[in-house]
């Protein structure tokens, strides 16, 4: 609960810190992120990363770049469109992983699950409906895709994590992707030629916050669980952030969701309740 509500926060730092084109923020959140990893992994890592096989040091790449390009198309959609649609479309997920999740991974979902994801999915889609009506939303057709995009990389990282974190210590799989996720943006900027310094104080702490808060406690805390809970029952959980995002929205910038728009965060809260409920186990006969 702890990382969900700080990725929830992440749209409102990014929409304060963005005075700097987003690939600048996407930059300097995933190196502080990597630098505040480093004392503790560069010290105790070594032999556990030592052993890895070529398949792992595969999947830990591909996990990194495919994450990095999720922060820049993410960070990058706040720019075109209210924090609301972003959150929203990025909530997307859990569609795209229910189906990765069976293609790849042979993941059943109890029928329970599986009408829980639609649910909060449908009320999801309320909360962008409802966000519609917003002046942004003329021009948000493109930062609509990019959160959509991102919420399709996303689904394929929580995949990859799934599958490498039933092996791998947290540290061990969270410090090498997140150096591989500052180096990909960190590369993806100087390539766009975009300026990575020059700011004012307050961008970077803006950034550093970032970095300890929606990546290292939010991100960290999925990567965590992602070894003990199936993906599309993470994916369902980060339904909330549209609802938490919203709120916070509306308090700091004054974006109002409408009806529509509560019916939908109600939709959201009830679906994640009824797939975390417990279920009622029967009492065997003595």
């Amino acid at each position: 609960m702890v990382g969900l509500l700080s990725i929830s926060f992440s749209p409102i730092l990014v929409r304060f810190a963005s005075e700097a084109p987003g690939e600048a923020v996407a930059v300097w959140r995933t190196v502080m992120a990597t630098l505040l990893l480093a004392p503790a992994a560069l010290v105790r890592i070594g032999p556990e990363v030592r052993r890895f096989t070529r398949r792992e040091h595969g999947f830990i790449v591909a996990a990194g770049v495919v994450l990095a390009f999720h922060f820049i198309t993410w960070i990058e959609s706040l720019y075109h469109t209210t924090v609301a649609s972003a959150s929203v479309l990025v909530a997307m997920s859990p569609i795209f992983l229910a189906v990765l999740g069976f293609l790849f991974l042979r993941e059943r979902l109890a029928l329970r699950t599986v009408v829980a994801v639609l649910v909060a999915v449908l009320g999801a889609v309320l909360i962008g409906v409802g966000d519609a009506g917003d002046a942004r939303a003329a021009r948000a057709v493109l930062g609509n895709s990019l959160a959509l995009g991102a919420a399709l990389l996303v689904s394929v990282y929580l995949i990859i994590g799934r599958v490498v974190r039933q092996q791998t210590s947290w540290l061990a799989y969270v410090f090498p992707v997140y150096t591989v996720v500052a180096l990909t943006t960190v590369g993806f900027a100087v390539l766009r030629g975009v300026p990575l310094f020059g700011y004012e104080p307050a961008f970077y702490g803006l950034c550093a916050l970032m970095a300890l808060g929606p990546q290292l406690l939010g991100h960290g805390s999925i990567n965590y669980a992602i070894k003990y809970f199936p993906a599309a029952i993470i994916g369902l959980l980060t339904l909330l952030e549209p609802v938490v995002a919203s709120v916070a929205a509306y308090v700091l910038f004054g974006e109002q969701p409408g009806l529509v728009a509560a019916m939908g965060m109600a939709l959201v809260l009830a679906a994640v309740l009824a797939a975390l409920w417990p279920r009622r186990r029967s009492v065997a006969a003595s």
